[in-house]
């Protein structure tokens, strides 16, 4: 219990430092503001267009050929 704890301090912590590096980025030099604006509305754009499509055509166990290509 006490690792499975530690290890979401751990990744709680490294969330927040990499949101403050991006902050200061993005206060430090102007010029990735665009940048990742730009990035930011392409990775929304995709997420919604890949959530539509999974909502309207669901992939079905049919559609998939061989669970194990490598014969595995």
């Amino acid at each position: 219990m006490a690792f499975v704890f530690r290890m979401r301090m751990e990744s709680t912590t490294s969330l927040l430092v990499a949101i403050a590096v991006v902050a200061v980025v993005l206060i430090s030099f102007p010029a990735y503001r665009l940048f990742f604006g730009i990035s930011l509305l392409l990775g929304i754009a995709v997420a919604g267009i890949l959530h539509l499509r999974n909502k309207y055509v669901p992939i079905k166990e049919a559609d998939v050929d061989n669970k194990r290509p490598l014969g595995l």
